[in-house]
């Protein structure tokens, strides 16, 4: 069997929309065409989001690209995935989301060593417009200190 290459797409936009407060990993319920596509690289969590039914978090508008030796048993480019976490942390997150300003983002879909696909979640905070202009401000000033350092 031949050694599986690592998936890591990331959702770049969700750390400078929102404040991470916890991060979660959970398993995704995937299509045998999904996850070859996945492998691929051809998946994107850009306007990505988590939300409850009936007990159950499912994940909706992660698009996965057709896989491109499917044809008739293709699946749906964006439908939604049920997301697979203990009952604890399902029960920490459903808890959290009912408070006003918290919402669950996906940040990171990667595969494990087994070749799984897994998806990184985290309950976040919506940023206010200052907040994001300080962000970007501290991103520069890091920037510009490692450039004077590597001098």
């Amino acid at each position: 069997m031949k050694p599986q290459q690592q998936v890591n797409i990331k959702n770049k936009r969700a750390s400078f929309d929102y404040e991470l407060v916890e991060r979660f990993t959970a398993g995704i319920v995937l299509y045998g065409t999904e996850i070859k596509s996945i492998r691929e690289g051809k998946a994107s969590l850009v306007d990505t989001y988590c939300q409850f039914s009936n007990g159950e978090l499912w994940v909706r508008n992660m698009q996965i690209s057709a896989y491109r030796l499917g044809y008739y048993y293709n699946h749906d480019v964006k439908r939604e995935r049920k997301l697979l976490l203990n009952k604890r942390e399902l029960r920490k997150l459903e808890k959290a989301t009912k408070e006003t300003g918290y919402t669950i983002v996906p940040t990171k879909l990667f595969t494990n060593e087994k070749g799984l696909a897994k998806l990184e979640i985290a309950l976040a905070r919506g940023k206010k417009a200052y907040d994001k202009r300080e962000t970007l401000k501290e991103k520069e000033d890091r920037r510009t200190m490692d450039r004077f350092l590597k001098i």
